[in-house]
C-alpha cells in the first residue's frame, strides 16, 4: 500500500541488511572518520506513538488499525505491519467497533467524530507538542484571531492543526508565500508553526510576516519541537567540518528532509538522504576525509548502527560523537494503554529509547 504526505512511499516488509563488506576502502589524503551527531533519532512523540501501537497489538491481539503512518518512517511502519498493525488513510476503511491509533501527527476534529460515528475504539497518539499547537489553535479561533499557520500544504500536522480552526487559519509555506499574503484584518494576527519545520526558515518567514504586518503576535511559546530544534542545532556543528553528510531517514519525513537541507546551508560539502545503509552509493565517498552522520526524529537507532557499519567497511572506522545536548522528555502513554494486561500501572520508560 501507499501512504501520500505531499510524496508517495510505498510500504514494503523489512528487508534484510545489506551484507558487509559492500563499500570499498579507497585511500583519501588524511584519516578518515565519522562524526557523529548527538541528539538524534527518537524523540519522545515518535517514541510513544511506536510504543502506542505496540502495546495496542498486546492490550487488544491482531488487527489494530492505524490512521496513516504511526511516524513517517517506513522501516519502523513495515515493522509494524508485521506485528498485525493495519495503516489506513481513513477511518472510513476501519470495521466498526474495531481499536484505531491516531498517528502522532494528530488529526482533526472532524477525524474524530468520524472515528466516533463509526464506534471505534480511538487511541489518540498525537504528540503532546502537535496537541499543544492544537490547543492554541482552538484558543485563538475563540478569540476571533486570524492564525497564519506556518507549514507544509499536505503535511498531516498540518491537515490537523487547521481542522481544528478552518475558518480563521491562512497556510503559508515559508518566505515565498509572504509577499503575495492578504488577510482580513492585519491588526487581529497570531503565527503559529508546524513542529519539525527548518528552525532558520520559519524564522526567515516570520521576519517577513512583521515587516508585512508589524502587528502580528507570537505563539505563547515555540511551536518547532525541542527534538528538531536539537537535530538541527547538532547537524549545524557537524556540517561545518564534514565532507559529506549522510541523513538516515524517510523521504515523507519533514525534520530528515530539513536535516539535510541545514546541512548543506551550513558547510556540509555534499548531503544525502538514505533510508538504508544500504542506499549508500561508492561515488559519494570519493575523496571523502570526514562524513557526518544524524537521523530524524523518527528513525530507530539500528538503522543509523548499519549505516555505521556500512563505512565502517569504507574505511570511517573512526566515530566521535558531537554533542550539543542531552534529551531526557518523557510523556506518558495514551491512557487505554497505561496498565498492562493484570491492571497494573505500565512501567515502560518513554522518551528517546535505543531501539
Amino acid at each position: 500500500m501507499t501512504i501520500t504526505n505531499g510524496r508517495t512511499v510505498q510500504l514494503a516488509p523489512p528487508r534484510v541488511p545489506a551484507a558487509r563488506g559492500r563499500l570499498r576502502d579507497e585511500p583519501v589524503a588524511g584519516t578518515k572518520k565519522v562524526l557523529l551527531a548527538a541528539p538524534r533519532g527518537y524523540c519522545a512523540g515518535v517514541d510513544r506513538a511506536v510504543i502506542a501501537v505496540e502495546k495496542a497489538l498486546e492490550q487488544y491481539g491482531q488487527p489494530v488499525y492505524v490512521r496513516k503512518q504511526i511516524v513517517h518512517n517506513v522501516h519502523v511502519v513495515s515493522t509494524l505491519e508485521q506485528a498485525g498493525a493495519v495503516f489506513v488513510d481513513d477511518v472510513a476503511e476501519v470495521p466498526r467497533g474495531a481499536h484505531v491509533v491516531f498517528s502522532a501527527h494528530g488529526v482533526s476534529p472532524a477525524v474524530v467524530q468520524g472515528a466516533a460515528d463509526r464506534d471505534l475504539h480511538a487511541i489518540d497518539a498525537t504528540c503532546p507538542l502537535v496537541t499543544k499547537v492544537h490547543r492554541e489553535a482552538l484558543r485563538f479561533a475563540k478569540a476571533d484571531r486570524t492564525i497564519i499557520l506556518i507549514g507544509h500544504a499536505g503535511h498531516e500536522e498540518v491537515e490537523g492543526t487547521m481542522g481544528h480552526a478552518p475558518e480563521r487559519t491562512i497556510l503559508v509555506n515559508g518566505p515565498e508565500d509572504v509577499a503575495a499574503l492578504e488577510v482580513p484584518d492585519p491588526t487581529n494576527l497570531v503565527w503559529l508553526s508546524q513542529t519539525t519545520l527548518s528552525v532558520d526558515e520559519t524564522m526567515e518567514t516570520v521576519r517577513l510576516l512583521r515587516e508585512k504586518f508589524p502587528l502580528i503576535e507570537n505563539p505563547p511559546s515555540d511551536d518547532i519541537c525541542y527534538a528538531t530544534q536539537n537535530r538541527q542545532v547538532a547537524i549545524k556543528k557537524v556540517a561545518a567540518d564534514a565532507d559529506l553528510v549522510i541523513v538516515v531517514g524517510s523521504a515523507n519525513s519533514s525534520n530528515s528532509v530539513r536535516l539535510v537541507e541545514v546541512a548543506l546551508e551550513h558547510g556540509a560539502k555534499a548531503a544525502h538522504r538514505v533510508d538504508y545503509a544500504e542506499e549508500i552509493q561508492q561515488e559519494w565517498l570519493d575523496g571523502v576525509q570526514t562524513v557526518g552522520v544524524t537521523s530524524g526524529a523518527s528513525v530507530p537507532e539500528v538503522l543509523v548502527r548499519e549505516v555505521l557499519e556500512q563505512l565502517a567497511d569504507a574505511g570511517f572506522g573512526t566515530v566521535d560523537e558531537v554533542v550539543t545536548a542531552h534529551e531526557d522528555l518523557m510523556f506518558s502513554l495514551p491512557k487505554e494503554l497505561r496498565t498492562d494486561a493484570t491492571g497494573q500501572r505500565d512501567a515502560r520508560a518513554l522518551g528517546g529509547r535505543t531501539r
